[in-house]
């Protein structure tokens, strides 16, 4: 079950508008033309408004349709209406294009947009990219929903993709995202064979899982929520196998609990490894290096560095590829480490992403002497 939200725009003739009785005019041939689809239509109320008018009408089941009109040429029209899943939509997708070539010639319309309509239920269908464009997905049922002590934590099932862990309604990894894991660990550029290695964070297990594969000498997997964990070993095995379940194995080992904790202990004891995994949060969206979430990164690389070998990798995603201005500032701060590093990057598009994402390998600058 869900609220279906049409929308739909229309540009006139400012002039049309310009007074109330312009725009009283203008909705009479809207209402003319929207009785025809939504039954038992009738104007329930209007307001005056800054700039024009509001016109609230109720129809068949409860159906609302409210009508602003701008006087500076616009014209929005809502429709909104409680949908069961088994129920025939009272305005689809291929009607409400109908709806709207009929208004466009009724009402002579300049330009024209209808949206597919917006299915709004308690569970999420729309997540935002990188750079905040609403993207629909299939999701046809919830399988896990709970919220841990850090974040809400949900797998979703989406009809092309399988599961798909969200954590704080931001799509994680699912299902069909090996190329994620792939490009983050650079398979087939990297040597991870009788290599150390240490991941923090990756709660989804679908890392550890595929450098388990690469015969490693031992991998940590510094991961905070157990919630995240159970969800994942329970709903996600395609991608994470039984690694979350079995949680140690000779040569590996999940430790739960906050990933500077074993970091410091490992500087504390003259500990280097070979390979940092940075799957921990993405880069921030923000016009400055500053906040918590900044803090947080930029402690991450400083202490990560004091345990890695001279000639060893930090390995980290970035965020979307359309988010340069973020990314940027990620590189800035990258040339303030101390000592220097130089970095590579790797772009693919991922799946549940529906996007291209940028992928970080960082190590320390040939010029150090480290």
């Amino acid at each position: 079950m869900s609220v279906q939200t049409l929308l739909m725009d229309f540009s006139i003739d400012p002039a049309r508008l310009g007074d109330e009785s312009g725009q009283k005019a203008v909705f009479s041939q809207l209402e003319t033309v929207l009785k025809d689809y939504v039954p038992n239509l009738i104007l329930a109320a209007e307001v005056a408004v800054d700039g024009g008018s509001l016109k609230l009408l109720t129809g068949k089941k409860g159906t609302t349709v409210s009508v602003r009109l701008f006087d500076r040429g616009l014209v929005t029209v809502n429709i909104e209406y409680y949908k069961e899943d088994s129920e025939e939509p009272l305005i689809s997708f291929k009607s409400a294009r109908v709806l709207e070539s009929q208004l466009k010639k009724y009402i002579s319309v300049i330009k024209s947009q209808a949206y597919a309509p917006l299915k709004r239920c308690l569970f999420g269908r729309y997540y935002p990219t990188s750079d905040e464009r609403l993207l629909e997905y299939d999701i046809d049922n919830v399988v896990f929903d709970e919220q841990s002590p850090f974040q809400r934590v949900q797998i979703v099932h989406s009809k092309s993709l399988g599961n798909m862990l969200v954590l704080d309604d931001l799509q994680n990894i699912s299902e069909a995202d090996l190329i994620y894991t792939e490009t983050l660990m650079q398979r087939g550029k990297e040597n991870y064979e009788g290599k150390e290695i240490v991941i923090l964070g990756g709660g989804d297990g679908a890392l550890l899982y595929e450098l388990l594969k690469e015969k490693p000498k031992f991998v940590w997997m510094l991961e905070i929520d157990e919630v995240v964990m159970s969800a994942c070993n329970k709903h996600l095995r395609p991608i994470c196998g039984d690694v979350l379940e079995r949680r140690k194995g000779p040569n590996y080992e999940i430790i739960v609990e906050d990933c500077m904790l074993t970091i410091n202990k490992f500087i504390k004891e003259g500990k280097k490894v070979d390979y940092i995994f940075g799957d921990l949060t993405d880069i921030p969206i923000s016009e400055s290096a500053c906040g918590e979430l900044w803090e947080f990164m930029i402690t991450i690389l400083n202490s990560s560095f004091k345990i890695l070998k001279p000639d060893g990798k930090f390995m980290t995603h970035g965020n979307g590829a359309t988010s340069s201005e973020s990314l940027e500032l990620y590189e800035q701060e990258l040339a303030k480490l101390k000592p220097a590093v130089s970095f590579s990057k790797s772009r693919a598009f991922v799946p549940s992403f529906l996007e291209d994402w940028i992928f970080y390998q960082i190590s320390f600058s040939a010029n150090n002497g480290a």
